[in-house]
């Protein structure tokens, strides 16, 4: 069953030079593979990763983390700009992709982090081949990339003409909210970093995002009131929710996990989580990301607030939500929007995101009926941990294959990466 542009169809897909040549062929060719019994989707796009790499590779590095990726069936990652050092210039994303060829299993782009120095070159280093966009924070989360003002916010937004990714958490009112952490209790992040913190950076950035006439991206979306606020700014904002926010509710993950269920922006309540699943069947997140954000096992057992925030996610992102459409929570069709034709359409991405002639062949190939369990041997990422494992779900990837390659089968892996830069529409002539 192919998830086609006009829906689901039983049919055969032709694959020439890494790019469909045909939808409904048959005859011989030099390799078939069988998927009967299976579920062919568009290559699953996780837009929101962090690698670690360079700098932090004890954590996670380029290699492993895209390995987790294809395990989970994801065929593209944008990763994120706060690594030592950041990637801030030219000469560091080049070093990023460099580092990437070859030993990144997936394809791949790497955002450029905003700084108040850089601001007058953003609108250059956006459209450097390899780049996903410009990133900024606007609350302090790892590392040191902080763009907090509405002055500096301003000399960003004016920089470029790309979708700016945003983390959306207002700094000076969690520094004045610092006393609210309780030491030893890790349920007391969400109070600190709490609705209005995130509420009042997201009406910040969306007046700001106007004045300047600059399209934006918000990601990691945690409280209904935000989207709801969001989907009155469509014109201007596009958003995203990770799976751990639809799956986790604080009342039981603070108490069962302790500090690791603590990232940024938090885990928040079960009627947080209801409402985010309200928003999404309302269509208005554009995207899932899983916000891959690993610190190791020692890192992770200090004691709150010492304990860094982040978890792994991308290798749960699709099985996760595979789960979600066999509770009925969501339908298929939502999911792929969310994970291949709506990274495509936000990011302007060439030639990836749905089943169509002349695209790349990529793709994720699903059972969707597979029963299991998220087994702790099965996870690839280097932290060697996450919030999900001995979850039992039903659907799993058992196929990751991408510009034709089959990278991924049944767990297995090809014998060597063979990752390359995503192309975007907007650096093709740049």
């Amino acid at each position: 069953m192919v998830w086609t542009p006009g829906g689901p169809a039983e049919v055969s897909i032709g694959v020439r030079d890494g790019r469909i040549a045909a939808i409904g062929v048959d005859g011989d060719a030099g390799e078939t593979i069988d998927c009967a019994g299976l579920t062919v989707l568009p290559g699953v796009i996780d837009s929101q990763v962090h690698f670690r790499e360079p700098g932090l590779e004890h954590k996670e590095d380029l290699e492993s983390g895209s390995r987790a990726a294809v395990l989970g069936g994801v065929t593209a990652v944008f990763e994120m700009p706060n690594t030592k050092p950041n990637t801030d210039s030219a000469e560091a994303l080049n070093h990023k992709l460099d580092r990437a060829y070859d030993r990144m299993w997936c394809d791949h782009a790497f955002y450029v982090g905003a700084t108040s120095a850089n601001a007058p070159m953003l609108a250059e280093l956006e459209r450097l081949p390899g780049t996903a966009g410009v990133k900024i924070f606007m609350g302090a989360s790892t590392g040191d990339l902080l763009v907090s003002e509405d002055g500096e916010l301003a000399r960003v937004l004016a920089s470029g003409r790309r979708r700016v990714a945003i983390h959306a958490e207002d700094e000076a009112r969690m520094q004045e909210r610092a006393g609210e952490r309780v030491a030893g209790d890790p349920s007391s992040h969400p109070v600190w970093r709490d609705d209005e913190s995130a509420m009042l950076a997201t009406r910040r950035i969306l007046t700001l995002a106007r004045a300047a006439r600059r399209r934006i991206h918000i990601l990691h979306v945690t409280t209904p009131a935000e989207l709801e606020v969001i989907a009155g700014h469509k014109d201007v904002a596009t958003c995203e929710v990770t799976p751990q926010h639809l799956t986790l509710a604080g009342e039981d993950a603070y108490p069962r996990l302790g500090t690791f269920a603590q990232m940024n922006p938090p885990i928040r309540s079960g009627a947080h989580r209801d409402g985010l699943w309200h928003w999404l069947n309302q269509g208005v997140p554009d995207v899932l990301g899983s916000d891959h954000a690993p610190h190791t096992l020692e890192e992770k057992a200090q004691a709150y607030p010492a304990s860094p925030s982040g978890m792994p996610g991308v290798q749960t992102l699709l099985p996760l939500m595979l789960d979600h459409v066999a509770k009925g929570r969501t339908t298929l069709q939502r999911v792929i929007e969310l994970t291949s034709a709506g990274p495509q359409r936000v990011f302007n991405i060439a030639g990836k995101g749905r089943i169509a002639a002349g695209y790349d062949a990529d793709f994720t190939i699903v059972d969707l009926k597979a029963q299991w369990t998220v087994a702790e041997s099965w996870l690839a990422s280097r932290c060697g941990w996450s919030p999900f494992t001995d979850m039992a779900l039903t659907g799993k990837p058992i196929g990751t294959i991408i510009r034709g390659r089959r990278v991924m089968w049944d767990g297995q892996l090809a014998n060597t990466a063979s990752g390359r830069p995503v192309r975007f529409a907007e650096t093709a002539f740049a």
